[in-house]
């Protein structure tokens, strides 16, 4: 006598099991991804907003480096202030000076550009903003953006001085929920101007 198997399909039961079980996997992972996420959810924002800030910290600190005399002969500085600072730089490597405006709206870092224009140039409109940085808390933490200092290192606190400066210090505090531990964090850099240097 032969022993014979038959092949069989799967049943209806076998069907219903399979898809229960990729369903409960399918359900226990994305709960504790969520869990993860709402756990780790502050400790992500501020990381992003860390890394956004040091950009926009970076970027502004390479511009006030290349302050220069504008394409209509003005001098660099134009007015500075705790969390305002106006001035001329090349920033996109073209023949013409732009003319920028680094400043704290609420809780954002803003860079506004007005390019020069007509012959001779002049500086006219309104500027075009961008956010640099998010989440910034020097206001509520009374913490001024800029610092400036002279040419012998001395720190200018009459901001009608802006004739004298040739150093600036930038802080940047950085926190996406002041009501969240850890406290926020503070980051600095300064840049001397380039074009002024000895003058």
């Amino acid at each position: 006598m032969k022993n014979t198997r038959h092949a069989r399909g799967i049943t209806l039961i076998e069907t219903l099991v399979w898809i229960a079980l990729t369903v409960i996997i399918v359900e226990a992972l994305g709960l504790t991804l969520n869990y993860y996420y709402r756990t780790n959810r502050y400790a992500i924002q501020q990381a992003n907003a860390v890394t956004s800030g040091q950009r926009g910290l970076d970027r502004m600190v390479r511009v006030i480096r290349e302050a220069a005399y504008s394409s209509e002969g003005a001098f660099p500085i134009v007015s500075i202030d705790g969390d305002d600072l106006v001035f001329y730089a090349d920033i996109d490597a073209d023949p013409l000076i732009e003319r920028v405006h680094y400043f704290i709206d609420g809780t954002t870092l803003v860079e506004g550009i007005i390019e020069p224009s007509g012959n001779p140039p002049a500086y006219s409109g309104s500027e075009t903003e961008s956010v640099i940085a998010e989440y910034v808390r020097n206001t509520s933490q009374s913490v001024p953006l800029f610092e400036y200092f002279d040419e012998l290192g001395n720190e200018i606190t009459s901001y009608s001085n802006w004739a004298n400066v040739r150093f600036i210090k930038a802080t940047l505090i950085v926190n996406v929920d002041e009501s969240t531990l850890p406290n926020q964090l503070s980051m600095s850099s300064s840049a001397s101007l380039r074009n002024l240097i000895g003058r």
